[in-house]
């Protein structure tokens, strides 16, 4: 089974295109944690107005914590788990009718690989991604949060709670610490709508050209962060 894990921060009205998604899938063995971090836009309304269209045995679990921030939600969600395979969904995400099950045959495949993951859209923005390069991983983050976990190959210490950005790569780098790599499916198979979890995206150049953008500044500084946590400074 996979474990979905949904963390929803201010995102009620997306988190429903989300579920739709899921319905989709041609998966079909799956549940759907969905952890509320304090956000106040009513998430739990919405869900319950939403579940009452469903048959009484979906798979669907609504959780609320107190605000604590996306990789404690998570780590809530995981401990809720029950699935062989994890997934750790964004609440803003449409993913492809398809993206389950590829994910998980992909990894059925390929038994030496921890996670498999893939190119994605950002509104109309293609992020083609590319092979897995452990070299390449050390000097930037470029694998998105959504890729698809052998439950055995996630770290024990789970999502560290104190890193506020770039957490993705903060736990890819665990992984590879951990003899633990990931295998890139060449086809996108998830949508992120803008203004959610990776809205400030900005061109290459500006991270050059531009080093006073606040955007830049405060990237910058997660940088080093995880730089200097993984003694790659």
């Amino acid at each position: 089974m996979i474990s979905i894990i949904i963390p929803v921060y201010n995102q009620a009205k997306k988190l429903i295109k989300t579920l739709e998604s899921l319905r989709r899938q041609s998966w079909r063995d799956y549940e759907v944690i969905i952890v509320n971090d304090g956000s106040s836009d009513g998430p739990e309304s919405l869900f319950i107005d939403y579940i009452k269209k469903l048959p009484p045995d979906n798979h669907f679990i609504f959780i609320n914590q107190t605000n604590s921030g996306a990789p404690a939600a998570r780590n809530r969600g995981f401990r809720e788990a029950r699935g062989d395979y994890i997934l750790f969904c964004d609440a803003d995400a449409v993913l492809e009718s398809f993206a389950l099950e590829v994910m998980h045959s992909a990894l059925e495949q390929n038994p030496d690989f921890s996670y498999a993951y893939s190119s994605f859209n950002w509104g109309n923005k293609l992020f083609k991604v590319g092979s897995f390069d452990p070299e390449k991983l050390r000097r930037m983050p470029y694998i998105h949060t959504m890729s698809l976990i052998r439950r055995r190959d996630f770290p024990e210490s789970g999502w560290d709670e104190s890193i506020k950005k770039l957490q993705d790569w903060d736990l890819w780098l665990t992984m590879l610490e951990m003899g633990k790599y990931g295998l890139f499916i060449p086809q996108v198979l998830f949508t992120v709508s803008p203004g959610g979890t990776i809205s400030t995206w900005l061109p290459a150049f500006a991270y050059h050209l531009l080093p006073f953008l606040p955007a830049v500044k405060r990237y910058k500084k997660a940088v080093k962060i995880i730089k200097a946590k993984h003694g790659l400074n």
